[in-house]
């Protein structure tokens, strides 16, 4: 999914994961915990914003569709 269809990015977020290589983006989407599911899945329909100094994604499990998020911190 290419972040430049993801309207829901604040602009410090979208710099932030784009300076994050693509592989590595998608690893991140792909590894994400569910605890409706209580396993790993993927974030779908996901938005971006920065908290403190992280970066917070907030979408729906791409199984079951309830609220997962996933913060990647800062280096």
């Amino acid at each position: 999914m290419p972040v430049e269809s993801l309207p829901e990015f604040t602009k410090v977020a979208r710099q932030r994961w784009k300076s994050i290589p693509a592989e590595i983006r998608q690893r991140l989407l792909a590894n994400v915990w569910c605890g409706c599911c209580c396993h790993e899945t993927t974030i779908t329909n996901f938005s971006a914003t920065i908290k403190g100094s992280d970066l917070l994604l907030v979408g729906k499990c791409a199984e079951c569709h309830g609220d997962v998020a996933r913060v990647i911190e800062a280096a």
